[in-house]
């Protein structure tokens, strides 16, 4: 059984970066300088860890007045940074994140969440009630659009 949780300290913090490296840096060849920011300081880092201690995958929440400044919509937190290692692909584990998102996000008293998707991921997202909204841009050289939720 996988255990979704929020990551506390430096070693589940060591967890979270390396879903990430593997994800992003290794696989879409995202630069490194672009993958890590200011942001993974103040967010809540999720962290889904299998029964053997090893990590699965991860996403972040930005909330609070990084939100605010981001968004610019009271009310509205981000979603970033999920990952699923490659092992856990299909098997639910990414949906389970966003809900564990989703919820962190109402229990720090968000009404609606952002997050800004692969354009490949977008089937994904609009599967868990995500609507696309503006123009198709680049981030880090891969398509994505913005999409929203209301919780």
């Amino acid at each position: 059984m996988t255990e979704i949780r929020e990551a506390a300290g430096g070693a589940d913090l060591d967890l979270v970066r390396g879903v990430r490296y593997e994800v992003f840096v290794v696989e879409q060849s995202v630069p490194e300088e672009l993958e890590y920011d200011d942001l993974d300081a103040t967010a809540v880092h999720l962290l889904a860890v299998a029964a053997d201690g090893h990590a699965l995958g991860t996403g972040r929440l930005i909330h609070g007045a990084d939100a605010l400044k981001l968004t610019g919509v009271e009310g509205r937190v981000l979603l970033g940074r999920l990952a699923v290692r490659q092992e856990a692909r299909g098997t639910g584990l990414g949906a389970r994140l966003v809900r564990a998102i989703e919820q962190a996000a109402r229990e720090r008293g968000a009404v609606e969440l952002e997050l800004h998707a692969q354009v490949q991921a977008l089937g994904f997202y609009e599967r868990l009630g995500y609507a696309a909204e503006g123009p198709v841009y680049q981030d880090a050289g891969i398509p994505h659009r913005t999409m929203t939720r209301v919780l």
